[in-house]
């Protein structure tokens, strides 16, 4: 259950701004999300904009949640992005209960330098499946979404679990993107363990797509790979680290849990902040 949204002012602004576009353009306007907040104790809230946009995916064949987040007292507009792929069974709304927004800011406060995040819904580990093609609308509808909303082109992938498959595979065919960051990267290591998933329709496919097969194509530079010690992609990720040769990894106690990515989502957002500048 979400709380009562609290509105900060360039919050409103910005849903103001869009919402007058959205009455020349027909476009659905956006809902302005609850901010995430600090703990009682810290002594000034962790406050940032969040900003919801339904828009039609036509590369997907259905309305799609944008979720926009930036760190409170930085303006939007020109912002480098980070796009944040979820996992499995999941949305783009997931990166708001793991509070990424409070995390951005809190980096932000800290010294890393601002960015927006920007979490879209997806499926099928972010490849085509039938009229249902998710790689698609990442590469050709989220650009213009982007643009709309005063946003640099994006550089930065995020992905947790199937998002990390996502990011990787994205990262593959776009060579503006400098920085990706995976947290629990659901990678396969065999076909086997592919074919257990029903994603993939043959072999072949799964071999084109598969990020630990095209390694040496991933950015040499700017690459952070985390994971659990009790995730159970854990063998895979450690294959990735041993191969890919990240600039940053980090295997520390953990699962597959949301619990997991709460905690080291705060350092992965501090690596993408530099990287993205």
């Amino acid at each position: 259950m979400r709380s009562k949204p609290g509105v900060t002012r360039r919050g409103l602004l910005f849903g103001s701004a869009a919402a007058l576009v959205s009455a020349c353009t027909g476009r659905s306007a956006p809902v302005v999300a609850p901010t995430s907040a600090a703990p009682a104790s810290s002594p000034s809230p962790l406050k940032a904009s969040v900003t919801i946009h339904r828009r039609h995916s036509a590369a997907r064949g259905r309305d799609v949640d944008v979720v926009l987040m930036t760190p409170d007292d930085v303006p939007s507009t020109g912002l480098p992005v980070c796009v944040a792929l979820h996992g499995r069974g999941s949305n783009a709304r997931t990166f708001l209960d793991l509070g990424v927004p409070a995390a951005l800011t809190a980096a932000v406060r800290s010294g890393t330098p601002p960015f927006a995040v920007v979490a879209v819904d997806g499926s099928h580990y972010w490849m085509p499946d039938g009229d249902d093609d998710p790689h698609r609308m990442l590469t050709d509808e989220l650009p213009g979404w982007l643009s709309e909303a005063g946003l640099r082109p994006m550089t930065g992938l995020l992905g947790i679990s199937m998002g990390g498959f996502g990011a990787l595979n994205l990262a593959l065919h776009r060579r503006d993107v400098t920085t990706v960051a995976t947290c629990s990267a659901a990678l396969f290591r065999t076909w086997p363990e592919a074919r257990s998933r029903h994603i993939f329709a043959s072999e072949d496919d799964w071999t084109a797509a598969e990020p630990l097969r095209h390694v040496d194509e991933l950015p040499k530079r700017g690459l952070g790979v985390w994971c659990g010690d009790g995730d159970p992609f854990l063998a895979a990720n450690r294959k990735l680290i041993t191969s890919a040769k990240p600039e940053v990894s980090r295997i520390t106690a953990g699962k597959h849990t949301a619990e997991y990515w709460q905690g080291v989502l705060p350092e992965v957002l501090r690596f993408l902040g530099p990287r993205l500048a």
